[in-house]
């Protein structure tokens, strides 16, 4: 078990119920960038009420009640602004009950709102959209993952748990899952083909759920136990069903780390004809996420499986993905954001050569505004996309890199919606687009920002 970083944990309140309507009408509004390209900004952000969650109209600037994501409405009858009261209260201690990451940092302000955001957009059930849109309201087993680990590590190990709990309520009795789900877990919506990465996401999530949660239980000066949130056993006990079918999944599909996965979609999510890094390299996180979780257990068949297993796969990236300078796809080519996922915090240690690969990796990546594309084959359309962008801020945080993640970091704190929001995407222009907030994004910013206070 890699070592864990004794966050502060305890317990919290139940995340808001999600509806649909828009909290001020108004359309989308539409920037251009300098190769023409337009997509609409769907939202600016999100609100929080006693009615539930909503989004904010583009073009409108929000403002919150100090330190949430709810409404300052100081015109308002005053059983409104009560009720308003009440529920920024609420946020406010689920907050103070972990840890924000960036404290006294310029980030702090985006940190808080990115907190605020997920606690938002974290169901009951533990199910949580992409984002607040009829084309994002689905729950995508990798963007779940993610959220899961920014939970656990700001100190939410119970809402981590439920959203970990969702995933295995949903996931197939042969531990793989679908591309994306519907929020009442009756299915996927559509007919997208699985995509293999998640199943090693989930795992390399448990991973980091289990290292943030507590060894045991609090004490009291008396000797007694103290309630709190369930111990690292505890979740490993609680997810064992979870775990055991995705490593299963997880060899079958590597045939035990003696070969490369089969191709299939994966965070591009589009058909691929070729394995690619972006399916390798997430397994190879998740197989060594669970060697550790199975000598938890106490299970050391199991556990020894999943790390031979993992050491046979890093062979095989090294030499077939490795020996092509880490492209993303096997036989070769233009290289793309995966070459974070062989890296930490994702595996323990880095591939032969695959920093190298991740810092050439930028230069084709870099779009007129910025940010990062997801790859540097990817349609040459001026946009930059936040969650890799956020993604490379993390993988250099946990490099211990802190001038390259500081800086993309403030590329994307400077990029917010005018309501504080972190967008999908970023026009040429610089203005942001699509929805607002986006959960994976929002989770890797807390993330790079938590590795970033472990550095000296």
């Amino acid at each position: 078990m890699r070592a864990h970083r004794g966050r502060k944990v305890a317990g919290l309140a139940t995340a808001t119920v999600l509806v649909a309507t828009a909290f001020v009408s108004g359309a989308g509004v539409t920037s251009g960038g300098v190769d023409g390209n337009v997509i609409e900004l769907y939202s600016d952000g999100l609100v929080v009420t006693s009615d539930g969650v909503a989004t904010v109209a583009p073009g409108t600037t929000q403002r919150y009640l100090p330190g949430t994501r709810v409404p300052d409405e100081p015109a308002a009858p005053a059983a409104r602004r009560a009720a308003l009261d009440e529920r920024a209260a609420a946020q406010r201690a689920w907050l103070d009950a972990g840890t924000v990451p960036g404290v006294g940092t310029p980030f702090e302000d985006m940190a808080r709102g990115a907190l605020a955001d997920l606690h938002a957009l974290v169901g009951d059930d533990g199910a949580v959209p992409a984002a607040l849109h009829e084309r994002w309201g689905y729950a995508w087993p990798r963007d779940n993952a993610f959220v899961a680990a920014a939970l656990a590590r700001t100190g939410h190990v119970d809402d981590a748990v439920r959203v970990l709990g969702f995933l295995a309520r949903v996931q197939a009795d042969d531990g793989s899952f679908e591309a994306r789900y519907t929020l009442d877990a009756a299915g996927p919506p559509d007919g997208r083909a699985p995509q293999t990465d998640s199943t090693g996401w989930v795992l390399w999530a448990l991973g980091e759920v289990l290292e943030a949660a507590p060894e045991g239980p609090a004490t009291v000066p008396d000797g007694g136990a103290q309630a709190g949130p369930p111990t690292r056993t505890d979740v490993a006990l609680s997810l064992r069903g979870l775990l055991e079918r995705a490593t299963d999944h997880a060899l079958a599909l590597t045939d035990g780390g003696r070969r490369l996965p089969p191709a299939s979609p994966d965070y591009w999510e589009v058909r691929e004809a070729v394995t690619t890094l972006g399916t390798a390299a997430p397994l190879l996180a998740g197989l060594e996420a669970a060697a550790d979780a199975w000598t938890l257990l106490a299970e050391p068949d199991r556990a020894r499986a999943a790390s031979d297993a993992a050491s046979g796969l890093r062979e095989r990236v090294e030499e077939s993905f490795g020996a092509r300078g880490y492209p993303r796809h096997v036989t070769g080519g233009a290289r793309d954001a995966a070459t974070a996922f062989v890296l930490p915090p994702f595996v323990d240690e880095p591939l032969v050569g695959a920093e190298t690969a991740w810092r050439a990796s930028v230069a084709p990546m870099r779009r007129p505004a910025g940010g990062l594309a997801p790859g540097g084959s990817w349609r040459p359309d001026g946009i930059s996309w936040t969650p890799q962008t956020t993604l490379y801020a993390l993988t250099a945080a946990s490099l211990g890199d802190r001038a390259t993640a500081e800086h993309w970091l403030a590329w994307v704190d400077a990029h917010r919606t005018s309501s504080g929001a972190i967008p999908e995407k970023v026009l040429a222009d610089g203005s942001p687009s699509a929805v607002a907030p986006l959960a994976w994004s929002n989770a890797n910013v807390l993330l790079a920002l938590d590795a970033l206070d472990d550095l000296p």
